[in-house]
């Protein structure tokens, strides 16, 4: 009996740790599925990793200087991606992945530069926030740059 409680104990508590790990490595993938997804126009491979709430925002500098931040919505940025034109090439290159993990909660910044139609366009970063909700880990916030200048 007692080794069967020993047994029994053990593998709850490899249960319970494996299901509560998420590596750097899981993250990345979670942000891989995202950009599959965009470059090839599948809105629900996107959607498979984006929380239903999304927040989508942009970090900028007006043609006046001031620093600014939009907010976009998530439904309508996935209607783009559906109604991408066929003959439009947009590829958002990620140039690193700084992952960062505490408990149901994880941000990766991805440097990138975007091309379209395989001429180069933009460069700036995304910040990633993920999240773990009911039905597994999924993006729950994304604010990104942009800039034309210093792309190096």
């Amino acid at each position: 009996m007692t080794r069967f409680l020993f047994v029994f104990s053990f593998l709850c508590s490899s249960i319970i740790f494996a299901q509560g790990s998420f590596s750097e490595k899981d993250a990345q993938q979670v942000i891989d599925t995202f950009f599959e997804g965009f470059h090839e126009g599948d809105t629900v491979k996107m959607k498979s990793v984006m929380a239903p709430d999304m927040i989508m925002q942009r970090a900028f500098t007006d043609k006046n200087g001031v620093g600014k931040i939009s907010t976009g919505n998530a439904s309508d940025f996935i209607m783009s991606i559906a109604k991408r034109p066929a003959d439009q090439k947009w590829e958002e290159k990620i140039l690193d992945y700084k992952i960062n993990i505490d408990g149901s909660l994880a941000h990766v910044w991805t440097p990138y530069e975007f091309w379209f139609n395989e001429e180069f366009s933009h460069c700036g970063a995304n910040a990633f926030t993920l999240a773990k909700i009911d039905n597994g880990w999924k993006i729950i916030h994304i604010i990104d740059s942009r800039r034309t200048a210093d792309c190096n």
